[in-house]
């Protein structure tokens, strides 16, 4: 059901690093990528597959984790990501992408989800290091990064109250909590 894949589909930030990922299965979650639909259909968006702990070392040294977490860094080793799919543009297609690497986003972690995965979408990206450390092509615009594996951690959605804090927290026991707005807080109106 729908519902239940997107609820359950969060930031997952620990993973079970040693938990390999095929490629076919990163494969697999692509092509609901580029099943999705995609601005004036120009498909430009192009993909960096890894389940390759070395590449995946080099990804991750790229990254920033989680901005409300102050003072932590990432996943520890051991809780890294066991995969990576690293979204490009292709600006000799088209140099604007629209939303078009938000709407792959959501199709590949919702296939990760349905699949037993979990995932990240990062976009503090160390750009110019990443281009240099995986020899990417100008023509390719560095748009997000996609960490995956099998979730470590637990998250809980809170609600809060209108107004409430919208940060994100760790608690006593590592559980990753995420407050969402209520729903008539988000609705600015309504006909029918």
């Amino acid at each position: 059901m729908l519902k239940e894949l997107v609820y359950k589909n969060r930031s997952y930030r620990r993973f079970h690093q040693n938990d390999k990922i095929a490629m076919e299965t990163l494969e697999e979650l692509v092509d609901l990528a580029r099943h999705s639909a995609c601005g004036a259909n120009l498909q430009s968006l192009k993909y960096i597959l890894t389940c390759d702990p070395e590449t995946n070392e080099q990804i991750f040294s790229k990254l920033g984790w989680a901005a409300y977490l102050k003072g932590w860094k990432g996943p520890s080793e051991g809780e890294k990501p066991a995969a990576y799919i690293v979204l490009l543009g292709d600006t000799s297609i088209y140099k604007i992408f629209f939303c078009d690497h938000g709407i792959a986003c959501q199709s590949i972690l919702l296939g990760a989800v349905e699949k037993g995965l979990g995932g990240c979408i990062l976009a503090s990206v160390n750009r110019d290091g990443l281009r240099k450390d995986l020899s990417i092509e100008d023509k390719f615009e560095i748009l997000l990064v996609v960490a995956l594996g099998r979730p470590l951690e637990k998250v809980k959605l809170e609600y809060i109250e209108p107004g409430g804090d919208i940060k994100y927290w760790r608690d006593e026991n590592s559980v990753h909590h995420v407050p969402k707005r209520p729903l008539q807080e988000i609705i600015v109106r309504k006909y029918a």
